[in-house]
């Protein structure tokens, strides 16, 4: 494993998009997806250190996964194989936007349970993790757990990406987030995110909250319009670029990766550098992360920029 990875915790799964068949009917064509593993990807891609934790399937969609994963230079050594089978998320369109169905009982993400935790090596030095797989159990409780064994000595990113229907309990739910936001160094959420959380709060208010509870940069993504900043100095903003959607498709997740690989390669992504953000850095991380989404919203499915499709070159 190379050194300074950033650990991408939670689900690789198989998206079915909707299409048409060369005759007109509606068909469903599977691609390879997830929220953490399209930012693992992401990372990869951009020359970034990265690997990928969590439970994946010896079946054939597995197989594409780990595939996609390692053509993308990701490390996949602390990642379990099961004969359980690979999450199966349908996608449909609405207004744009991306909406999902899933079919995770007893599947191999689901079910990564505590004792199947590694010992982290060495070289990882962040943790990214969230998403839906927080919400389901066992694995849920394994990632909290990773988190309260590593948050003291590594860089926590924590990106909620709430899934509201499959959510069982949601003052759980929210109960482990906010646990997790308290062990957190950045914090990443979307607006829908943040209507799900806190209706009717804005985001300033919310932010100055998770600011208290232990986060020291909080950001908040507005889709077409942009993202905001908070930290408990200064709040920024950015526009959004204008581009041609082709879908929403791993969009959030190539903004993390975009946001963890600027950090990175200016040397910043590290607890005391955090903490010391200054609104100039800030709004850089935020210009590129924005900038790598663009790439992503304008081709069909999660499929994130390679670093040489952006301008900015990154050192990993």
């Amino acid at each position: 494993m190379k050194p300074n990875t950033i650990l991408c915790c939670g689900e690789a799964l198989t998206d079915f998009i909707p299409r048409l068949t060369q005759e007109g009917a509606p068909a469903f064509e599977p691609k390879v997806g997830g929220s953490v593993f399209n930012t693992a990807i992401a990372l990869g891609r951009l020359g970034i250190a990265s690997a990928f934790l969590g439970g994946l399937s010896s079946d054939f969609f597995g197989d594409e996964l780990r595939k996609a994963l390692s053509a993308s230079h990701v490390d996949i050594s602390l990642a379990p194989v099961s004969e359980r089978y690979t999450i199966a998320a349908f996608v449909k369109f609405e207004d744009g936007q991306a909406r999902y169905s899933f079919i995770d009982e007893g599947s191999a993400c689901r079910m990564l349970a505590p004792a199947d935790l590694p010992v982290l090596p060495e070289p990882v030095s962040a943790l990214h993790l969230g998403s839906f797989p927080l919400a389901i159990e066992p694995c849920g409780e394994a990632f909290e757990t990773l988190c309260r064994r590593e948050h003291q000595r590594r860089v926590i990113h924590f990106d909620p990406n709430i899934r509201a229907n499959l959510i069982k309990d949601r003052a759980s739910h929210r109960a482990r987030v906010e646990g997790i936001v308290a062990m957190a160094d950045i914090i990443k959420m979307s607006d829908e995110d943040l209507a799900w959380m806190a209706p009717g709060s804005s985001a300033e208010a919310f932010a100055k909250d998770w600011l208290k509870r232990g986060a020291k940069l909080v950001v908040v993504t507005r889709g077409k319009d942009g993202a905001l900043a908070f930290t408990s100095r200064f709040e920024c903003g950015i526009p959004g670029v204008q581009v041609k959607v082709a879908d929403t498709i791993g969009a959030g997740d190539t903004f993390t990766a975009g946001l963890l690989a600027w950090l990175h390669g200016e040397n910043l992504l590290n607890k005391p550098a955090i903490a010391a953000l200054d609104q100039e850095r800030v709004v850089a991380a935020l210009k590129f992360a924005v900038k790598a989404a663009a790439v992503t919203v304008s081709r069909p499915g999660a499929d994130p920029p390679w670093a040489h499709e952006l301008a900015h070159k990154l050192e990993g």
